[in-house]
């Protein structure tokens, strides 16, 4: 006998490659953090689940890792602090009062200083140190924490901060239009899925009833 249909699963959205690809587009190193878990408030895609894609971020975002951080600790802890960084900016987005633990691990994380270039003297003038120094686990995250702090305590940036209108996405970014009008995460993306379900929704509507 079939299920009454009340009683049915819903499908599951079908998962592409194009949807587990990594976002680098969502205007700060720090949301770009964020953005490596799809779909969260629906059915969440992990776009960070292997020590791989960890390296692809890095070097997505202009990050050098020490060989020897690599490890699924680090993998672990950042997941931690993606969740803790989104719950921050989230409440932004929303007007409400972040949980006091996700300030609590974003603070903890912003304490180790990241290593900072200097200057040297050379024969012909000066040189920069250091610049390209590969980092530890915990002085990546303190780089990520700062970016978010930097971004949540200028006003402008803070109040770019827009969620994705699409009901599975809703990834956080930076809106710089001009009026801050940008609704979608991307155009691309979600912004022509959302242009095409309306205009099947349209002709859904105009169709002449079944009798």
């Amino acid at each position: 006998m079939r299920m009454d249909s009340s009683t049915e699963p819903a499908p599951r959205p079908r998962v592409t490659a194009r949807l587990r690809a990594l976002r680098f587009d969502a205007g700060s190193l720090a949301l770009n953090l964020v953005a490596t878990l799809g779909r969260r408030t629906s059915a969440p895609i992990e776009r960070l689940g292997t020590l791989d894609r960890l390296r692809e971020w890095c070097d997505g975002v202009g990050l050098r890792l020490h060989d020897e951080a690599v490890t699924d600790e680090l993998l672990t802890e950042l997941w931690t602090l993606r969740e803790a960084a989104y719950d921050v900016v989230a409440a932004v987005v929303h007007g409400r009062s972040p949980s006091g633990v996700s300030v609590a691990l974003v603070n903890d994380r912003a304490r180790l200083a990241p290593p900072q270039p200097l200057l040297v003297a050379t024969g012909t003038g000066v040189g920069v140190d250091g610049a390209d120094r590969p980092l530890s686990g915990r002085e990546l995250q303190s780089v990520v924490v700062r970016d978010l702090i930097a971004v949540l305590g200028d006003p402008e940036r803070r109040g770019a901060l827009r969620m994705c209108d699409a009901s599975l996405c809703t990834m956080v970014y930076l809106d710089h239009t001009p009026g801050g009008r940008r609704r979608w995460c991307s155009m691309r993306l979600c912004g022509n899925s959302a242009k095409a379900a309306k205009h099947r929704e349209r002709r859904a509507a105009a169709a002449p009833a079944r009798s």
